[in-house]
């Protein structure tokens, strides 16, 4: 195998929750704010934490924000769902030895209410949250903590996102990035290790 070790991004990625981080974000700046800010000037939040998100909207109170923003997503959770092709995707790769890990931008507490829930939580062995370090995506930082808690090197995974964040932070890192086409906006010429057309289509390149 030319990877030891298959790492996920989640949002866009592993779930599809989008709608329900856009909505959620714009209700919690009305409140706050007293703006309406229209989805497409929030759209940068995807794929980072929430705390820097706020910071980019000038927010001052980020603690309670991050609060209010929680409790307004739960109110989307119906919206949040896993990807097509994830399930057997994570199924096979498992069958076919490889180990699975996470790489994601939300703190261990929004992992917990957001994605533990789905049944796939059960096929990865090592996570990194945004609370396991203190620079987030696009440093390579969380990646630097995943091969050290995993014990791997760069050569050793492969990256796998839907944002730029997550493309930086694989380059930054010199580890192999594959972009889930199905969860990104990104345009097509930026430059990526692989490029997935659907969750399935990694096992023509890796099995």
């Amino acid at each position: 195998m030319k990877y030891k070790q298959i790492v996920f991004d989640v949002d866009g990625t592993l779930i599809d929750t989008e709608y329900a981080i856009l909505y959620s974000l714009q209700e919690t700046i009305k409140i706050v704010t007293g703006n309406t800010i229209e989805l497409d000037g929030l759209s940068f939040a995807l794929g980072i934490t929430g705390e820097d998100a706020l910071e980019k909207l000038n927010i001052t109170d980020i603690p309670y924000t991050l609060a209010l923003w929680d409790k307004n997503m739960s109110k989307y959770s119906d919206t949040v769902c896993v990807f097509e092709g994830i399930p057997e995707l994570l199924d096979i790769l498992t069958k076919s030895g490889y180990q699975l890990g996470i790489v994601t931008s939300r703190t261990s507490e929004e992992l917990d209410h957001d994605f533990c829930r789905f049944d796939i939580y059960k096929y990865f062995s090592t996570i990194i949250c945004a609370d396991d370090t203190s620079e987030h995506k696009p440093s390579p930082a969380p990646l630097f903590k995943y091969m050290e808690v995993s014990k791997t090197n760069n050569r050793e995974l492969l990256y796998i996102g839907d944002s730029t964040y997550d493309m930086e932070c694989a380059k930054n890192a010199n580890i192999d990035f594959a972009l889930a086409s199905w969860g990104s906006n990104l345009t097509e010429d930026i430059s990526v290790t692989f490029r997935l057309s659907g969750p399935l289509s990694l096992l023509d390149i890796i099995i």
